[in-house]
């Protein structure tokens, strides 16, 4: 890790004129100042901000960096991380919006001497050599990752199972024609609720390769687009499995446009067990996620890495998927087996 002292040997000056520089201060001239950031570049130098006031090196606050604030899901993250953490005497420091590597390191420096560890959801193309930068510079703790990082604790969801158990429900129920609103394409959450749909179809004997597949973006718009693409297919699927609850909401949206009902004509499942879903017409048979208690185990993993100790090896866990059934699916119905196009042949 770089110390000032490094950026001033680099750069040919003293260390206080490297602190000036960092200051804003008129007292170093624009060649000597562009001599000095160039050298604080090439030596991966991150100022310590707090560090000029504090004299402990603890802020007894977190920081999170979750991709987006928006909606239910992210909203319950956020309240799981600030109540564990205030029970245990932090704060927390919140942003959001990292669409890229570059703005997650931003972030990251923003918050350095701020905090004493990060949680943080990476964006879909977020890579692992990010995370480890940020990692060198404090304790980090992934939300629902999309890979593991090295001595990077990590708590996530199991999609995968969510998926799998939503779509073998809608298999028992005798479906056979069951279509996919998928969530946004290199999405971790998203890629593992399809694999578990996937999984499903092939448990069933039927080929996940000639499934139907919407794409979509976890957005209510997106499920009623592709939900109006499906149920104007011919033949129109009998089951529809939307990756969040939102796309299912929009999905139901585009049925009652469409004069289809739901369950008679098809029947829906959704993921997440937002609120709304036990109150929709009719109520929404979905996978059922701790949203709130996956914020309270990422602070939980990282009060150990901050206050346990230091040799222990990073913990990672998984939080069950659980589905939850309600009207959306309708009752058991005789299976078209023989007539199904994605039956192996």
């Amino acid at each position: 890790m770089a110390t000032i002292r490094d950026v001033a040997r680099a750069a040919g000056v003293s260390i206080a004129t490297v602190s000036r520089v960092f200051n804003n201060q008129d007292l170093v001239n624009d060649e000597t100042a562009l001599r000095v950031m160039q050298a604080a570049v090439a030596c991966d130098y991150w100022p310590n901000e707090a560090a000029k006031s504090l004299t402990t090196s603890h802020s007894n606050a977190f920081g999170v960096l979750l991709p987006d604030l928006f909606g239910e899901f992210y909203s319950e993250i956020i309240r799981g991380i600030d109540h564990r953490a205030r029970q245990s005497g932090y704060q927390i420091l919140l942003s959001s919006s990292h669409a890229s590597n570059e703005d997650v390191l931003n972030a990251a420096r923003a918050m350095l001497g701020r905090v004493d560890g990060l949680m943080m959801m990476t964006p879909d193309g977020a890579s692992v050599e990010t995370v480890e930068r940020i990692r060198k510079r404090l304790p980090v703790v992934l939300l629902n990752p999309g890979f593991l990082a090295a001595d990077c604790g990590a708590v996530s969801v199991d999609n995968f199972a969510g998926a799998k158990a939503a779509t073998e429900h809608l298999l028992g129920l005798g479906h056979r024609e069951i279509a996919m609103i998928a969530g946004p394409a290199g999405n971790s959450d998203a890629d593992g609720r399809r694999r578990g749909y996937q999984a499903a179809l092939a448990g069933f004997g039927l080929d996940p390769a000639r499934a139907v597949i919407e794409p979509g973006d976890f957005r209510e718009t997106a499920g009623h687009a592709a939900g109006l693409q499906l149920l104007g297919r011919t033949p129109r699927p009998t089951a529809v499995f939307a990756a969040n609850d939102s796309m299912a909401i929009g999905l139901l949206g585009a049925a009652r446009e469409c004069g289809v009902r739901v369950p008679e004509d098809v029947a829906v499942v959704g993921f997440d067990d937002l609120t709304i879903a036990r109150y929709l017409n009719p109520p929404l048979t979905t996978v059922t996620i701790d949203a709130y208690g996956l914020g309270r185990r990422a602070v939980a993993l990282m009060l150990a890495a901050v206050e346990g100790d230091a040799g222990s090896p990073a913990v990672r866990e998984t939080l069950p998927a659980v589905l939850t059934v309600r009207e959306s699916c309708g009752t058991p119905r005789r299976a078209a087996v023989a007539q199904s196009p994605l039956l192996r042949r």
